[in-house]
């Protein structure tokens, strides 16, 4: 759960399954319901057929509305994994791993400017580690719960994302992990234990758990105020989607 290649057409060039538009939960859903009338039609008398002018009077939409998801926001007091108000007007949650490229990227470039809204009031931030690049991911994103129990997540987020490159696999083993905790002034005994706590795993494998259930396989993906996007894009992608979002909260 990290590939040699990590090019634009690798899974790290993000995208949730079926284009991230449509979520695997939705995607499940709409079939019930498709087989449901299928079913239904089969028990039916067979409707009269329409005329060429009848179906040319069908209006179709040019686009389908992206599905409101700001039920999976957690919006938890406790939740050390989030930065902002718990109940800010607006949410992202950023479905994220260590050692994707692109989720450095949007870190160093995208994430300084969101950090503005925070600071505001305006947004809360939840990251959510997918861990699809394998053991040193999942091994980084519990140490960087560790590092949140001990108030140090941006910090250590930052430093694994330095300079917007991901680390190698060997600054992913245990030790690495250990030693910048102590470099960041943690107590590193502490931070080794809560790292390799059950508590830590379980939360981990649960917010995990959470990307794969909406169908978050490639990273980074998001929810920006119920409304999921995907990969690195430029920084104004995302102001523009939160101001919107914004707005909409105030109307």
């Amino acid at each position: 759960m990290a590939p040699a290649d990590r090019s634009e057409s690798s899974p790290s060039s993000g995208g949730f399954l079926c284009g991230w538009g449509v979520p695997l939960a939705i995607v499940l859903a709409v079939s019930a319901l498709i087989v449901g009338v299928f079913v239904t039609q089969q028990d039916s008398p067979e409707p009269p057929a329409q005329s060429s002018e009848e179906m040319g009077a069908i209006e179709h939409p040019d686009t389908v509305a992206a599905p409101n998801l700001s039920s999976e926001e957690g919006r938890d007091p406790d939740d050390l994994l989030a930065e902002g108000p718990v109940d800010a007007p607006v949410a992202i949650v950023v479905f994220s791993d260590y050692q994707c490229p692109y989720c450095a990227k949007w870190t160093d470039e995208t994430l300084p400017e969101l950090r503005e809204y925070v600071d505001r009031g305006d947004l809360r931030i939840e990251y959510r580690d997918v861990n699809i690049y394998g053991e040193g991911s999942e091994r980084a994103a519990r140490a960087s719960l560790a590092a949140a129990m001990q108030d140090k997540h941006a910090e250590y987020h930052a430093r694994l994302f330095e300079d917007g490159e991901i680390r190698s696999t060997g600054e992913l083993s245990e030790e690495s992990l250990i030693a910048l905790a102590e470099e960041l002034g943690m107590d590193a005994e502490q931070f080794e234990a809560d790292m390799n706590s059950e508590e830590v795993q379980a939360t981990i494998a649960e917010n995990a758990q959470q990307g794969i259930e909406l169908g978050a396989m490639s990273t980074p993906s998001f929810l920006v105020g119920g409304t999921p996007t995907a990969g690195a894009q430029p920084t104004e992608v995302f102001t523009q989607m939160v101001d919107e979002a914004l707005a909409k909260s105030e109307g």
